[in-house]
């Protein structure tokens, strides 16, 4: 399913430029299809196949990286990050701040650079799937290689879907 040829993203030149060694994986991108596809299509687990989250508390907005199969508690992000209210940007606000489209979201390359929060246990998988800038396009990429990129903050507050 790799292949030599894959888009260049403002994520992808991000990651060359760091020097991170990553797997691109292009596929038949489905609207609503969500990570439980992205597994389906690269033979994976959900729960390594990582979501990019845009969200926003009263006073900033920020990046929460998740496993496919669990949401994000909001009450406990707040409570952990220390605002009174975590809730999902809207897609709009989303695409301004990133650069990118709903479904094609990565945390690196953003127009804005954003705090990156991570649930604790992605640093427990061997390989993360997530995206690279591009409906349909994922790599695979050590979980490390978040620290290598960002500040990363790890939370607790994945609950079951």
């Amino acid at each position: 399913m790799a292949k030599k040829d894959y888009p260049v993203t403002p994520a992808i030149r991000v990651i060359r430029d760091l020097k991170i060694d990553f797997e691109p994986f292009e596929y038949e991108y489905q609207d609503k299809g969500g990570t439980a596809q992205t597994a389906i299509e690269l033979k994976v687990d959900e729960h390594n196949v990582i979501k990019t989250l845009v969200m926003e508390s009263e006073s900033d907005q920020f990046i929460v990286l998740m496993h496919g199969d669990r949401e994000v508690s909001t009450k406990e992000l707040a409570r952990q990050i220390g605002s009174k209210k975590a809730e999902p940007c809207k897609a709009e606000t989303a695409h301004k701040l990133t650069g990118y489209m709903f479904g094609g979201t990565s945390p690196f390359g953003t127009r804005k650079q954003m705090q990156v929060y991570a649930e604790s246990s992605i640093f427990n998988l061997d390989t993360i799937y997530i995206n690279g800038g591009k409906r349909g396009f994922i790599i695979g990429i050590k979980p490390e290689a978040l620290k290598i990129a960002f500040d990363v903050k790890e939370v607790n507050v994945a609950i079951q879907k």
